[in-house]
């Protein structure tokens, strides 16, 4: 799993988290669940009766008059607008390399090649090899550290350590050594070939 990836699902874990409880905290309160249900919640806990609020005009105004709680609150405010802009720009920043300069970074004589048509030879190269019935590959990573991505499904009756030796000493080794990069790291996906049950008599 990539790095940006697993980081949205932490956060959107913690976020659903966080507004499912608020939701039920809501609903039990406005339903008066505690009641009917002959429920005791704990001391201070909010939200226990249809007319109760979150906040009472005292705990709204407490620190309203100190010198420091409208830069605190403002400083918290930017923060947070900060961080979901910060986040926003990671999505929308590139994960491809789009173009793969030849011979490494900078391209030589300014030769780059087209991510998708080094995926498209690679996963060709690849669905040529023993043992596999089909392939498909999609570049990631940066232009300066490309990665690659293979999708196989075996045939079957393959083995996968042939298969992924035969990958590494060849399709990958050739995209490697036809881009100029020092090393290409792979991940690759391996798939069973479905077939029909064979009838015994």
């Amino acid at each position: 799993m990539k790095r940006q990836s697993a980081v949205n699902r932490v956060l959107l874990a913690l976020t659903g988290i966080v507004l499912l409880g608020s939701g039920i905290l809501i609903l039990a309160g406005g339903l008066d669940l505690y009641r009917r249900w002959e429920l005791t919640p704990p001391d201070g806990w909010p939200l226990t009766a249809p007319h109760d609020v979150l906040l009472d005009t005292a705990d709204r105004t407490r620190w309203t008059d100190e010198g420091w709680w409208w830069p605190v609150v403002i400083a918290v405010l930017a923060i947070v607008v900060l961080l979901a802009l910060w986040w926003l720009l990671a999505q929308l920043r590139r994960t491809h390399p789009g173009h793969i300069p030849l011979g490494g970074s900078p391209a030589v004589d300014g030769v780059e090649l087209r991510e998708r048509a080094l995926s498209e030879a690679l996963a060709a190269d690849a669905q040529r090899q023993p043992g596999v019935h089909k392939a498909r590959a999609r570049m990631d990573g940066s232009v300066k550290h490309p990665e690659a991505h293979l999708d196989l499904t075996l045939g079957s009756d393959s083995e996968p350590g042939p298969v992924l030796q035969a990958l590494g000493d060849g399709p990958l080794e050739r995209a490697r050594q036809s881009t100029g990069q020092i090393r290409l790291p792979a991940t690759v996906q391996l798939r069973a070939r479905p077939h029909k049950a064979h009838r015994a008599d």
